[in-house]
């Protein structure tokens, strides 16, 4: 505990001069180093000044026993994924907060927080955060430099920066420094490649992360590391292995009631049953995951999406359309310019089949390739263009799309 700082803080709350604390205690000047130099004053010296403001040491040091334990049980619930555990920690660490910045956890405190609001999706919070953290990284030791770097990471890829979060894991990585809960890196670094659609690094990393969490009796995340790689096999075209993780998934899901994961599940799954052709089952996870999404929210949308795509593929000319229009009115209401550039091509599609594909070369294809995550939808437009090309005897054009393809 930095009892100087301490001194001076309760000190200035009680409107005390340094003549007033001091008097009969030591000199002024005494005090003042006392107050700049956490070395500085006997524990006698501390003690008589703080008996004076009327501050317990007693108190003051089992305070801080407590939010060192706290702050250990807070990773330790983010670990394993327990939310309202998490809240309790912290709320109970926030009571504190008038005592942390005197003591040696000021900046675990600190960057707990920043991994704290990661945790729970508040990303401005998190931002401004990350940079308070950024004006005190100098003061940092080894392990909290390191640590604010993997908290850095997750930030980027929490906010879309999947090549910039790649790139800081790489550097993680490269300094072989195993302080930071294994798993969670793992998860991370697989969750990034993912985004950047890296399915074989993906996977690597993956099954990584589920070993980390097995070993460790992690449930919630071997959950979360199964949905990544049944993601990554199915981009993989390795279909039993994703059908294998997402039955496995849908099972513990189902009997934990888990309402957060199962829409994410069934969705995934449907994709799974589309590529595999399976219509009908695809529709029915579709659907099942647009019955437990909110409404309005962009999973909500992706999901709309895939059914009206099912209905398009089945030649349900009548139920595509009423579906794309609810995507394009949704995707407006939600600002979201890929879903409703997709929904304007299907609905020009069903209704004028060569302005849709003019509008697919000048606008879609353009817009999709220059945006990250896109890679199902560009391969399925390059292949419909391709073929289309080829059956009007324009070869040149065809072999275009077909090195998209490759």
């Amino acid at each position: 505990m930095h009892f100087g700082l301490l001194i001076k803080y309760y000190r200035t709350q009680k409107k005390m001069t340094q003549k007033e604390l001091s008097k009969g205690i030591c000199s002024v000047p005494h005090l003042s180093k006392i107050e700049g130099n956490p070395k500085e004053g006997n524990r006698d010296t501390i003690r008589l000044l703080l008996d004076r403001l009327h501050v317990d040491i007693a108190e003051i040091s089992e305070k801080e026993e407590q939010i060192q334990s706290l702050l250990i049980e807070l990773n330790e619930n983010m670990n394993f994924y327990l939310k309202d555990e998490a809240d309790v920690c912290m709320n109970r660490l926030k009571k504190a907060e008038d005592i942390i910045p005197f003591s040696p956890n000021l900046y675990t405190y600190e960057l707990t927080k920043f991994r704290y609001l990661l945790f729970k999706g508040e990303l401005s919070q998190a931002e401004m955060q990350k940079d308070l953290l950024n004006k005190q990284k100098n003061n940092f030791s080894q392990h909290e430099g390191y640590l604010y770097k993997y908290l850095n990471a997750v930030f980027l890829l929490s906010t879309g920066c999947y090549k910039r979060a790649d790139r800081m894991f790489d550097e993680i990585f490269s300094e072989a420094n195993n302080e930071i809960a294994t798993g969670e890196i793992l998860y991370h670094r697989a969750l990034a490649k993912s985004s950047m659609e890296q399915s074989g690094y993906a996977i690597h990393f993956g099954r990584l992360a589920l070993q980390a969490f097995t070993h460790e009796h992690n449930f919630n995340r071997i959950l979360h590391v199964l949905m990544l790689l049944g993601i990554n096999y199915t981009h993989s075209k390795i279909y039993e292995e994703a059908l294998s993780c997402f039955k496995h998934l849908i099972r513990n899901a189902e009997l934990l009631s888990d309402s957060t994961l199962l829409p994410q599940i069934y969705h995934n799954m449907g994709f799974l049953q589309k590529k595999l052709e399976d219509y009908q089952q695809a529709a029915y996870y579709f659907e099942k995951s647009l019955s437990l999404e909110q409404h309005k929210s962009l999973h909500y949308l992706i999901s709309l999406f895939s059914i009206a795509e099912i209905h398009y593929i089945k030649g349900e000319t009548r139920q595509a359309l009423a579906r794309f229009e609810q995507v394009s009115l949704l995707a407006k209401n939600l600002e979201n310019k890929k879903y409703q550039m997709l929904a304007k091509y299907y609905l020009m599609a069903i209704n004028s089949p060569d302005k849709a594909l003019d509008y697919l070369v000048a606008r879609v294809i353009p817009f999709l390739e220059d945006g990250d995550g896109n890679l199902d939808e560009l391969t399925g437009f390059y292949k419909l263009l391709s073929n289309h090309f080829i059956e009007r005897g324009m070869h040149e054009e065809a072999v275009k799309y077909i090195e998209k393809i490759n």
